[in-house]
């Protein structure tokens, strides 16, 4: 999955927002908290995603990837290279860090996302 099908993708879950970060890197957010990160500085494009506790070490033994620089103590994933990932497993990484940060936000935020 490229980057534009990802950003596609990351777009459909309500309330997503985009913007650049640190230069060129790419966010995406839901309610102002970041859920995935894109470094389009980089080739290959690298990533950061917010995972949840039992994934994060699982996920952090996996070849392509490792905790993530600095924010790694929140739960943070990274992947050397997003074409190691497929389509189908970036769809469901992103839903599931979407969720994660959608679902800490206060209830009235997540009220007004919409659905």
């Amino acid at each position: 999955m490229g980057i534009e099908e990802i950003r596609d993708h990351c777009l459909t879950l309500p309330g997503t927002t985009e913007g650049m970060k640190w230069g060129e890197h790419l966010a995406f957010m839901v309610g102002n908290k970041m859920y995935a990160i894109f470094g389009l500085d980089q080739t290959p494009i690298n990533a950061s995603f917010k995972v949840s506790d039992d994934d994060f070490e699982e996920m952090s033994g996996l070849p392509g990837m490792k905790p993530a620089p600095y924010l790694a103590r929140n739960k943070w994933i990274a992947v050397d290279d997003i074409r190691f990932i497929n389509d189908e497993k970036w769809k469901n990484i992103l839903d599931k860090s979407y969720g994660i940060i959608r679902d800490k936000l206060p209830k009235k935020i997540r009220e007004n996302l919409g659905s």
